[in-house]
């Protein structure tokens, strides 16, 4: 388990220069960590992953080898805009997988939340593990480990409860034996930011709002099925649209749509229509323990209404969640 806690005397990471220097001292030791083999890493398109790559490319480049698995569970265009930047503009050694269909026939007919949760984590970790085997000579693994995990491991060893381990890719097979690689291990989540920006990562990756392992799986509510993961992509694609014309995503902490595996009457085309609702979620904090609704302005949201009901096949009503944390969770599930 890793046991380094960050030392008191080690500044805060607030501007450029700092972060410059941070990426200067972390490419040498990389580099003399690795030498001239290769390294694994699990790229998800989040901050802490996207980041790692970043900065690993510039210590090591080709050495380097990102995976970036599609389960089929991510927002629109996701994963096109990793590829877009990782292998097109930053020229990085970029695995694809398309791992669509091996997940949502796993997840066919599964309603309990937990139950998915555990699908999607240990297929994901079966996934990757796959791809490794197929690679040669692999002796690292990187990971975007930052201090908030590692604090947190430290408290369940010391026997308290604990949110998370640190492993980003934990549980992996004993035949996969790496040496761990995680430059940013001692850094908070806004330390991170300012360092991606200083790698020249796009502004909207870095400040990519928080998205659950499970991605879309948790928001499309109930078991899982295809049309209506189709339309809750669709759906949250027009909201984060929405928000960015008028200024809320930068204001807002969280935002998103969540449907239901429920149906009511509506009418379409003057004709009697059965839809699922599409549920928009926005909330501010500071620590996740607990959240407040942002005051979304009603013209805002009837144009949100119109757009969901008009432009995605399905969904016949728009509701907003203005439940708090608590009692209510951030997500649904």
């Amino acid at each position: 388990m890793q046991t380094n806690v960050r030392p008191e005397t080690m500044e805060r990471i607030t501007t450029k220069e700092l972060a410059e220097a941070f990426i200067a001292e972390q490419i040498e030791e990389v580099r003399a960590q690795v030498g001239d083999r290769k390294v694994l890493l699990a790229l998800s398109g989040g901050v802490d992953s996207s980041v790692v790559a970043a900065l690993l490319i510039k210590a090591i480049g080709k050495q380097l080898i990102c995976v970036h698995v599609n389960h089929g569970l991510m927002r629109k265009d996701e994963s096109e805009n990793v590829i877009k930047l990782f292998e097109g503009e930053l020229d990085a050694n970029l695995i694809y997988v398309d791992a669509t269909d091996r997940f949502l026939d796993l997840l066919a007919g599964v309603s309990d939340p937990e139950t998915k949760r555990k699908i999607i984590g240990k297929e994901f970790i079966e996934v990757f593990a796959d791809e490794a085997r197929k690679l040669e000579d692999v002796d690292f693994l990187a990971q975007g480990t930052i201090y908030p995990d590692i604090l947190e491991s430290i408290k369940q060893a010391e026997g308290k409860q604990a949110v998370k381990s640190h492993h980003n890719v934990g549980g992996l097979p004993e035949d996969l034996k790496f040496e761990l690689v995680e430059p940013l291990k001692l850094l908070f989540k806004d330390e991170v930011r300012v360092v991606g920006e200083a790698l020249g990562l796009p502004h909207a990756m870095v400040y990519r709002q928080p998205f659950p392992g499970p991605g879309l799986g948790v928001r499309c509510l109930g078991a899982i099925t295809r049309d209506r993961l189709h339309a809750l992509r669709e759906a949250d694609a027009i909201l984060r649209e929405e928000f960015d014309v008028c200024g809320l995503a930068e204001k807002v902490w969280q935002y998103f749509v969540i449907i239901p595996d429920i149906k009511s009457v509506g009418v379409k085309e003057e004709s009697r229509f059965e839809g699922w609702p599409a549920i928009i979620r926005a909330v501010n904090t500071t620590d996740a323990m607990s959240a407040t609704i942002e005051e979304i302005p009603y013209e805002i949201l009837h144009k949100i209404t119109k757009r969901i009901t008009n432009e995605v096949e399905g969904i016949n009503r728009v509701l907003y969640d203005i439940t708090p944390k608590p009692t209510g969770t951030i997500e649904w599930e």
